[in-house]
């Protein structure tokens, strides 16, 4: 659902960028814009141009505000510094009881170098 709307979304918002740029210049930026001939001209094209903008807009505005509120209804994990401040934990204390090496035959014995054994002479 979302992504469709997304989808359209930023169809509509291409289309509107699109709309307003066919629109003739009204203003005076020196002489710049608005020349004789355009793509569409006359007092029709202009109302016809100023109502789609404005239905393009509408939908713009639309789509983006039910996109805010999908956004804010989803379940997501939330920041660690939306957390609420906890009182740190003490640490464990250390066993008491000392900790024994390993019996005959570990792991440390395979590894060490055999001393040889001398027989004995009678």
């Amino acid at each position: 659902m979302t992504t469709i709307l997304l989808i359209l979304h930023l169809m509509i918002a291409a289309a509107l960028v699109g709309v307003v740029l066919l629109q003739r210049s009204e203003g005076g930026a020196l002489g710049v814009g608005g020349g004789g001939g355009g793509f569409m001209t006359g007092r029709g094209a202009a109302n016809f141009l100023t109502r789609v903008t404005a239905s393009l807009a509408a939908a713009f505005f639309f789509t983006s505000l039910v996109l805010t509120l999908i956004a804010a209804r989803t379940e997501r994990p939330h920041s660690i510094l939306d957390a609420p401040a906890t009182a740190p934990v003490a640490k464990e204390p250390a066993p008491s009881t000392p900790v024994t090496p390993p019996a005959q035959g570990g792991i440390l014995d395979k590894l060490a170098p055999a001393t040889p054994k001398v027989p004995q002479s009678q």
